[in-house]
């Protein structure tokens, strides 16, 4: 994807690539590279994992934002790098936001991303291929963020699959049964 300008949402499992392809397009880009990071550390592993990735990324300016990313979208400058929507959609359920109200708010905040100047990428698991949830919990996150990565990918220039750091071209489906 040129880094000019549009929504390109990365989607994958844990250790998919994801992330690192984020970073490596931010790496390239020609201007100013924001990262807007969703993840609240709330233990000793979390703060260790975000010290992390912070080594291993340029110094670029970074946003914490856990709950209002529309408002970090719209601070931000230059490309701009969301990791990542799986976190951001777990702080709005710890929160105690409905489904319908996270699905509208994932619909605005898409629509912020989309119709910026400058490029943004957007991080986000695809968790749906993974092992069926045990618990109700698990099964609401499971699909709340399946229909969120869905509404993204709705407002996304190009979305991407990564598995095992290859990237697959996801294609809108009313463009795969054109005749």
């Amino acid at each position: 994807m040129s880094t000019t300008s549009g929504l390109l949402l990365l989607l994958g499992g844990a250790r998919s690539g994801k992330s690192a392809l984020a970073v490596e397009l931010g790496r390239r880009h020609d201007g100013p590279v924001t990262f807007v990071a969703t993840l609240d550390p709330f233990d000793d592993e979390l703060t260790a994992r975000v010290g992390r990735h912070r080594a291993e990324r340029p110094d670029w300016p970074t946003i914490e934002e856990p709950l209002d990313l529309a408002a970090a979208l719209r601070r931000a400058d230059g490309l701009v790098i969301v990791d990542c929507l799986t976190l951001w959609i777990n702080n709005l359920l710890q929160r105690g936001d409905t489904d319908d109200e996270i699905e509208a708010l994932a619909v605005g905040t898409a629509s912020v991303a989309a119709e910026r100047s400058e490029p943004t990428i957007v991080v986000s698991n695809e968790v749906g291929l993974s092992v069926h949830p045990e618990t109700p919990l698990g099964r609401r996150y499971r699909d709340v963020l399946g229909r969120v990565n869905q509404r993204w990918a709705a407002r996304a220039q190009r979305s991407l699959l990564l598995v095992a750091g290859r990237a697959v071209r996801l294609d809108d489906p009313a463009d795969v049964l054109r005749p």
